[in-house]
């Protein structure tokens, strides 16, 4: 059995795992939280309006734009990005700061521009990981057989991540996702080895 590395009087550190839509970035961190390691996920914080099945504070920070622009002014933000004209999402270094607190390790699901703005911030308390599907023929076959978008959609997905892709060497690790078991497997030694660094140290 895995056992947790909460921190007793030390900040936690931070995990960042980055993709283009489709490489399975979301799907490594559910993992990797399912284990014992004392990890907890960023929530991130958005201006627009809750779904029906969606708690603030669970979900995400549920900011009115005029709060959310106001917070940008501020310097509240880690990252944060307008993807629709009055639609901010991003990351709220209070947020990020409550969980290291706790002595937790924050862990984050975010796009590439995020992920390299969040380890500009902490340096080497963060480990910055780029998860890389095996190529982008793979990456349009998953975005295909998800079959919840449409063909022009998936057009600008496959654009996007193959700009995405020219970042990948900026991260401190490159994670390809080719079989996803040992894909798993990998991201939790990753995880495990960056940790111990601290621990001995």
């Amino acid at each position: 059995m895995a056992h947790s590395t909460k921190i007793k009087n030390q900040k936690g550190k931070l995990i960042i795992f980055s993709a283009p839509s489709g490489a399975g970035k979301t799907t490594v961190v559910k993992h990797l939280l399912s284990l014992n390691l004392g990890l907890e996920f960023s929530i991130s914080a958005t201006s627009r309006k809750p779904r029906t099945n969606e708690t603030d504070a669970k979900d995400y920070y549920f900011l009115p734009e005029k709060k959310f622009r106001e917070k940008i002014q501020n310097n509240e933000f880690l990252e944060w990005e307008e993807v629709y004209s009055g639609i901010f999402y991003g990351t709220l270094i209070s947020e990020v700061e409550r969980i290291r607190a706790k002595g937790n390790h924050v862990i984050f699901d975010v796009d590439v521009a995020g992920g390299l703005n969040i380890k500009k911030y902490y340096g080497s308390d963060a480990l910055a990981v780029f998860v890389e599907p095996p190529s982008v023929n793979e990456l349009k076959t998953r975005l295909i057989n998800r079959s919840t978008e449409t063909e022009d959609k998936i057009k600008m997905r496959i654009k996007k991540a193959e700009f995405e892709l020219s970042f990948a060497n900026r991260f401190d690790v490159i994670l390809v996702n080719d079989k996803l078991a040992k894909t798993l497997s990998n991201a939790g030694e990753l995880l495990m080895d960056f940790l111990k660094y601290f621990d001995s140290n």
